[in-house]
């Protein structure tokens, strides 16, 4: 990023903070602000991810029919295998720019439907699967303003429909599961080629139901994985193929998995310097058992109001529940850069599934991890835009939270139906964005970007915070953009580096020293967005790259 690429998405940071309508749109009856960025994109945002080139790519599915978008200059796209057109001139994918506000349509040729993806080391993203002729397909999207996605045929052992991705330390992806699929493999095939059988998926698919589906990933700090489905969990050795641990079941047992869907995410990583470093998860939300059998039946089960939190790294774990203040189903968890979580989007009743979610739960509900339980929760500046059924949150490098889709019946349906389908973008601005938190915020001087920093070293920053510095509030985060879909955000994770030094350097600057993970368990190598919080207020973060 050259320098006056920087100073411009500095000031346009500046202009979203304090004058743009993230600060007037609603009012602030409860903490935060929603944004309307597009109205429509063409498209409805079923799968999204951010890039480090600050662009987001965001697709649905192709047998939707014509979506709203044309493809550019004549393009069309020929299938024979697609169900509901052979050709179609319109777009089915976008190319989000975050700084300017616009977007490109992309082309994809095989259906992408409740497909799975992961970013490589190198920035690109790495879609794999979908539904019909694009079950076995892997496709690339490169970071860059004019690049498409490129397809290659059968790049999968098996088909992948609802599965899970997740980078290894290595460079690699694990794809775990999918549909009538009990079993693992990994891209590239430079390696093992084959799929690798996991029994565990099988005994947590519940008989005409799953409840299994997209099942919960995330890297241990030991190199396993932590590997959740329906209501329990294991610990993969990837390598071996073997479990090395079983985790208890969640009290009361009900689902949180596909289609009862609720939503995870390992907590911020901390202490990074200890010889054993603590991994914890945390669960939230779901439908209990048999709401997805009486949702066909025109019966909507009210969604669970527990989140389940567990020490993955424990010899003898155990979960502990807690209380939110608003039951939630297809809820998104969404790690912010001071460590905090947001849940967003979702229903209070029903189900995943075409039509089968009731009662839209409009605000979010912000959770504090650090806090004495009972006092972890509040609730959040509701939006007017129902987020069902295939809807998406991702966090942006200005430390906003991008929303988008609901589609939660075929086709792109926006009339006769009870949630229509939805083609808008917005974005939920959190309490630490509003302008009386200026003078406690740090500005990143410099460096503005870094192209590769190594494992295990010091890394200076120098930041501006023009208020009061308290020395003990100030701590570097870094956190890898995430896949988002169905709910869960593959690859999401946030480590908190510290502060190991800081030197007054004078006219409110300072440098701020820390070091960097020591290994790829802590953090698989790969585009991370590093932030300076101070007082839980987030600065802009800067992309780095790790390597």
């Amino acid at each position: 990023m050259s320098s006056l690429t920087f100073i411009l998405s500095v000031l346009l940071f500046q202009l979203l903070c304090t004058s743009h309508p993230c600060q007037r749109i609603l009012t602030a009856a409860a903490g935060g602000r929603w944004q309307l960025l597009q109205k429509s994109i063409g498209i409805s945002a079923m799968h999204m991810q951010l890039l480090s080139n600050d662009r987001v790519v965001v697709f649905d599915r192709t047998d939707f029919g014509p979506s709203n978008l044309p493809l550019p200059k004549g393009k069309c796209r020929f299938d024979l295998n697609d169900t509901a057109l052979k050709q179609d001139c319109t777009a089915h994918s976008i190319e989000y720019d975050v700084l300017s506000n616009k977007f490109r349509p992309l082309m994809v040729q095989t259906d992408v439907w409740c497909s799975s993806g992961a970013v490589t080391p190198n920035g690109d993203l790495v879609q794999t699967g979908g539904f019909n002729d694009g079950e076995r397909k892997v496709r690339v999207f490169s970071p860059c303003s004019s690049c498409d996605w490129q397809e290659s045929n059968n790049g999968l052992a098996a088909r992948r429909w609802y599965s899970t991705n997740h980078i290894l330390p290595d460079g690699r992806q694990i794809i775990v599961g999918g549909r009538k699929q009990f079993n693992y493999e990994f891209v590239p095939k430079n390696i093992a080629a084959n799929t690798f059988d996991l029994p565990f998926l099988f005994e947590t698919n519940d008989r005409e139901v799953e409840n299994n589906l997209y099942p919960f990933v995330f890297l241990n700090v030991d190199g396993n994985l932590f590997v959740f489905a329906n209501n329990r969990a294991i610990l993969l050795d990837y390598v071996k193929n073997k479990v090395v641990k079983r985790y208890p079941t969640i009290p009361g047992g009900d689902p949180r998995s596909y289609p009862s869907t609720g939503s995870a995410v390992l907590l911020p990583l901390k202490n990074l310097k200890a010889s054993a470093i603590q991994a914890e998860v945390l669960v939230c939300g779901g439908a209990p058992k048999g709401s997805y059998s009486q949702a066909t039946q025109g019966e909507f089960i009210g969604a669970l109001k527990t989140c389940a939190r567990i020490i993955i790294t424990d010899p003898n774990p155990k979960w502990v529940i807690e209380t939110m203040p608003l039951a939630r189903v297809m809820g998104d968890m969404i790690l912010l850069p001071n460590g905090n979580v947001l849940l967003i989007n979702g229903a209070g009743s029903g189900s995943a599934g075409w039509e089968f979610g009731r009662n839209p739960v409009l605000n979010p509900v912000l959770y504090r991890p650090d806090n004495k339980i009972g006092t972890r929760f509040e609730t959040h500046t509701p939006t007017k835009i129902p987020r069902m059924y295939h809807s998406t949150a991702a966090l942006l490098r200005d430390g906003r939270v991008l929303v988008g889709g609901s589609n939660p019946h075929t086709y792109y349906n926006f009339t006769s139906v009870l949630f229509p389908t939805e083609l808008s973008l917005e974005a939920f601005c959190p309490p630490y964005l509003e302008a009386k938190f200026n003078n406690l915020r740090p500005t990143i001087v410099g460096p503005n970007s870094m192209s590769g920093i190594s494992y295990g070293k010091t890394l200076t920053l120098e930041m501006e915070i023009r208020g009061k510095v308290e020395e003990k509030l100030v701590w570097i985060t870094m956190v890898a953009p995430a896949f988002n879909t169905h709910s869960f955000s593959m690859n999401q994770r946030l480590l908190v580096l510290g502060n190991d030094k800081i030197t007054a350097l004078g006219e409110s600057r300072y440098n701020i020293e820390v070091r960097t993970p020591r290994s790829g368990n802590l953090a698989p190598a790969g585009f991370y967005i590093l932030f300076v919080v101070h007082q839980d207020i987030p600065s802009m973060g800067i992309w780095v790259k790790l390597q």
